[in-house]
């Protein structure tokens, strides 16, 4: 028994350091899109990377509603209009309304939004290149057992979320 609460608190001080650590490389991974966006002629690249999460959803989506949005991104539409909000007065997406339905708005990207969508994607493909290369070191059931460790630690999450409210 000893050994497992050991064990439990080494995991929970890891978690902590991942948690430190993936804020810090989240953060130098904007500042490297910004910068890159800046080079682009892209002065105001979004402060949120959830808001940087709905052009790229849009860019692959698009036209897309906001519900739609919503969807894909597991958020809620309140959410995703004040996101959408932001971001057509930036200029990174705009509205429209398709000609066979006249009610519903959907979105689209500009070409500021479009720039910034390739700019993502292409940041997002070396990411998904490195975590390919990462997880090739384990084994199909330890994949598993990973997959499983987090689909449960984003259950208590959005668990004590919700709670929370």
């Amino acid at each position: 028994m000893e050994h497992a609460d050991d064990q439990k608190k080494a995991i929970f001080r890891l978690h902590w350091k991942f948690i430190h650590l993936t804020e810090q490389y989240e953060t130098q991974e904007h500042a490297n899109l910004a910068e890159q966006a800046r080079a682009c002629g892209i002065t105001d690249c979004p402060e949120s990377v959830t808001s940087i999460h709905v052009v790229d959803c849009i860019g692959k989506h698009e036209p897309i509603n906001n519900t739609a949005i919503a969807e894909h991104m597991e958020l809620s539409k309140a959410s995703i209009t004040k996101i959408s909000a932001k971001l057509v007065d930036h200029g990174f997406i705009a509205r429209a309304r398709m000609r066979d339905n006249k009610k519903e708005i959907y979105f689209h990207l500009t070409p500021k939004g479009r720039k910034l969508y390739e700019l993502h994607d292409k940041m997002h493909r070396a990411g998904e290149e490195w975590i390919d290369r990462f997880l090739g070191r384990y084994s199909g059931a330890e994949l598993d057992f990973i997959k499983t460790f987090f689909e449960d630690a984003v259950s208590e999450v959005e668990n004590a979320i919700q709670e929370e409210m």
